[in-house]
C-alpha cells in the first residue's frame, strides 16, 4: 500500500473515533469542551460552549511559534490555562479529538492540570 493511501486510511479512522467521542461529549458555558488539534508542525486548542456554539478561549501554536512536540505542547497548555483562568473557567471536558493519549496530547493535558485546570 502506498504512503498516501496509508495516511488517508489513518485519518479516516481518527475521524471515526472523533465522531464517536463527539456523540458523548458536549460543553456548556460553565463546563466547556476543550478540543485539541495537532498537525506535524503546530498544536492548537479551543474551549467550546456547544450549547451556544461559541469559542470561549483558544490558543494557537503557530501564532506563538510553538512546535508540535512535547515542549511546545507544554507551553501551549500553560498558555491555555492562563486564558481559561482569565475567562473564569476552572473545569473543562477534555476532547482529545480522536488522538491517542500520549506524547503531545498527554503533555498538553498535564500542563493544564499543573496550572490548576481540572479535566
Amino acid at each position: 500500500m502506498n504512503r498516501a493511501k496509508e495516511l488517508a486510511k489513518r485519518n479516516l479512522r481518527r475521524l471515526k473515533r472523533k465522531s464517536r467521542i463527539r456523540g458523548k461529549i458536549s460543553g456548556t458555558a460553565d463546563f466547556p469542551r476543550l478540543s485539541i488539534f495537532k498537525s506535524n508542525k503546530f498544536i492548537s486548542a479551543q474551549a467550546i460552549d456547544d450549547v451556544a456554539g461559541n469559542t470561549l478561549a483558544h490558543v494557537d501554536g503557530s501564532a506563538l511559534k510553538l512546535a508540535s512536540n512535547v515542549e511546545g505542547a507544554t507551553k501551549a497548555g500553560q498558555a491555555m490555562a492562563e486564558k481559561l483562568k482569565a475567562a473564569g473557567i476552572e473545569k473543562v471536558k477534555f476532547d482529545k479529538n480522536g488522538y491517542q493519549y500520549h506524547g503531545v496530547v498527554k503533555a498538553f493535558a498535564d500542563a493544564l492540570r499543573d496550572s490548576g485546570i481540572k479535566l
